[in-house]
């Protein structure tokens, strides 16, 4: 078998990271960020990287913070923008503040530190004018105040939150006692931070937001309180002169959110999601907003949810990025009459789609045969890779199957076949969601760590799944059981048939909804020999108030629905060997789901623990993870723990476990 960096685990945690993008306004400059271990092996550490817009010249990097680099934004000047956290001989960890590289060359200088720190920063085009999101605390009347009480609340170790409104919690943290706030910034002068969104509560948390070209006003998604403990997000204007707000479009039934302030600063594109019922799921659409009239529809017949909108530069379409097929492409729709067209037809999937002048488009791009990377297309659809990371050599090769369901469905997947000669064991993995595509390259959920060690791994869209019409989505909603379970079966059958896979030996695995799913097959059929189920839902009933964003789920999730559909009532026909896996951390879906699992698992399954205690099922717990196991040591330990329990119950083989379990 040919050596890759996915047979030994520190090789593969060692490959650098690249995410995100920016471009200058005239076109001519473009960095990413390039992730890479420390030292220790225990964090990863962004910088901003250079690229070579034409393509020919390899990337260099600009920054190089003991910490780190982020966000990186240009200003109309040409001037880098990034956020880092950079330690000061008063502080040994101050807060994320905002800096600047000038065009000119020289070093950084630090721009903005507010005590909360900085999230996140977006420029003007055409005026040196910035805005960016901190948090401020509630009663602060100033930044200097909010430094105030942070300092009291740090010094008298007081942790306590009043929350007065919900939620309180997002994914791995807890909300509150600060709120984010929208500071604008004029960078030709002193850059006295203004804050243009004073008391905003909770309005601007996960808030997407964009600055107009000319400097003069930010569009911005905004969250209000809506009854049932539920939060209805619509799209406000606020002019960075005078602190005027306007609510621009409000609908009733759809939250709106990711707005895009065209070039010449007259409309705003953005994106709406309807709210679902028991009976119906959510539609994804593009809003579209001249100011001064309604909004309307773009695109009303394109049967896709786009994931992201800019405009092109000359703003006579929207570039979107929307899943198809198991892949991302990018589609230009026209303003004036709303046709669509794809702007890329590869097998990859797009994310950070930026225009340039000149009709070109920067973005990044990924597939499951290729990580991240960044990438120029040109007017006539040529698309030239920009030198920055060099892509790892994989342990096999990439193909797709399709499967038709007894009611007459397709049902596509990518399959991941090792470099061997003989039949490979199939693990089924089932992506979370459950409103998600595998269509791009996953570090966590890597399919290529599995191939390495002859597995063949099978990546399935199952109903539920997008980039397949609102159809394909509405077979499953409120059936979580039914109709995703199916095709999963189906596509597992279509996979066995192929003689590359030895059928006598399957695994199943999952994450999220994934793990819901691997819940699930755990108790309605005996078929794989183990299951490996990562912060999972496990009793609905509980998990529907407890999740970090009940109203959401509740749409869909009623009693009945979370009765007939919840893993747990089927414990006692579970006759497979489970890998339970959750962190601590994990808000969105909470770690009571595990707790519950394993008990039931050693107290009610078909193979139950034995009177010395000891069980086939294992249970790997992260008492400082969130939701998906993020610090490198522990996700290493995530993949070990895995291997380990695949070999033993797939394979019949012994592994030892990492010493560093203790």
């Amino acid at each position: 078998m040919t050596e890759t960096p996915f047979g030994d685990l520190d090789d593969f945690f060692a490959l650098p990271r690249v995410s995100g993008l920016a471009v200058s306004p005239d076109g001519s400059r473009v960095v990413t960020t390039v992730s890479e271990l420390n030292d220790k092996r225990t964090e990863y550490v962004a910088a901003v990287w250079e690229l070579d817009p034409k393509g020919r010249a390899p990337a260099r990097r600009l920054t190089r913070g003991a910490k780190g680099e982020s966000a990186p934004a240009f200003t109309s000047g040409g001037d880098l923008l990034f956020v880092a956290v950079r330690p000061t001989d008063g502080e040994d960890k101050p807060p994320a503040a905002l800096w600047s590289l000038p065009a000119s060359g020289g070093e950084a200088v630090e721009v903005l530190a507010p005590p909360g720190g900085v999230d996140v920063v977006k420029t003007a085009h055409h005026k040196s004018a910035a805005v960016v999101r901190a948090p401020l605390l509630p009663s602060a009347r100033s930044i200097d105040d909010d430094r105030r009480l942070r300092d009291l609340r740090k010094d008298d170790k007081i942790t306590a939150i009043l929350h007065t409104g919900y939620p309180i919690r997002h994914w791995d943290k807890d909300l509150g006692p600060g709120a984010p706030h929208l500071l604008a910034l004029n960078l030709r002068d002193d850059a006295t931070p203004v804050d243009v969104t004073p008391r905003p509560g909770g309005a601007l948390r996960d808030a997407d937001f964009d600055v107009s070209p000319d400097g003069s006003f930010v569009v911005t998604s905004w969250r209000r309180p809506a009854p049932g403990a539920s939060q209805h997000s619509v799209l406000v204007r606020v002019d960075l002169a005078s602190g005027e707000h306007t609510i621009i479009a409000d609908e009733p039934e759809a939250d709106l959110w990711s707005p895009a302030v065209s070039p010449d600063g007259t409309a705003v594109a953005f994106i709406r999601e309807s709210y679902s019922t028991p009976e119906r799921a959510p539609r994804i659409s593009l809003g579209y907003l001249w100011f001064g009239e309604e909004p309307a529809e773009l695109g009303a017949d394109w049967d896709r949810w786009p994931a992201s909108v800019t405009f092109s530069r000359d703003g006579d379409a929207l570039l979107v990025a929307a899943d198809d097929g198991g892949r991302r492409p990018i589609f230009r729709i026209g303003i004036a009459d709303g046709k669509v067209e794809p702007l890329t037809t590869d097998d990859y999937a797009y994310t950070d789609v930026t225009a340039a002048p000149g009709g070109i488009v920067y973005a990044l791009r990924s597939s499951y045969a290729s990580p991240p990377h960044p990438v120029r297309i040109d007017p006539d659809g040529t698309i030239t890779p920009l030198p920055c990371v060099e892509p790892p050599q994989l342990p096999g090769s990439l193909t797709e199957v399709s499967a038709t369901t007894d009611d007459g469905n397709s049902v596509r997947s990518w399959l991941v076949l090792p470099d061997r000669q003989t039949p490979a064991p199939l693990v089924l993995w089932v992506h979370g969601g459950p409103l998600a595509s595998w269509n791009s390259w996953h570090w966590r959920w890597n399919p290529w760590v599995l191939a390495a060690r002859g597995y063949a791994v099978l990546l399935p869209d199952p109903a539920l799944s997008t980039g397949y019409g609102q159809d394909f989505i509405q077979r499953g909603w409120g059936n979580w059981g039914g109709a995703p379970f199916e095709d999963l079966m189906a596509a597992t059958d279509a996979a066995c048939a192929d003689p590359r896979i030895d059928a006598s030996h399957t695994a199943a695995m999952g994450g999220s909804f994934g793990g819901y799913m691997a819940n699930w097959m755990a108790g309605h059929t005996d078929r794989f020999e183990a299951i490996v189920t990562h912060a999972s839902l496990w009793a609905l009933d509980q998990f529907n108030s407890t999740t970090d964003a009940a109203y959401y789920w509740l749409r869909e999730m009623t009693r009945d629905m979370a009765k007939a559909n919840s893993p747990h009532h089927f414990v006692s026909e579970i006759r497979t060997p489970m890998l339970v896996i959750h962190g601590d951390m994990d808000y969105r879906v909470p770690i009571g789901e595990a707790l519950r699992l394993w008990y039931e698992l050693l107290s009610e399954s078909g193979l139950p623990a034995g009177d010395d205690g000891t069980s086939p099922h294992r249970f790997l717990y992260f008492p400082s993870e969130n939701h998906w196991v993020l610090a490198p040591q522990h996700a290493k330990i995530w993949y070990q723990v895995v291997i380990a329990f695949l070999a033993k119950h797939v394979l019949g083989e012994d592994i030892e476990l990492p010493e560093t379990l203790g």
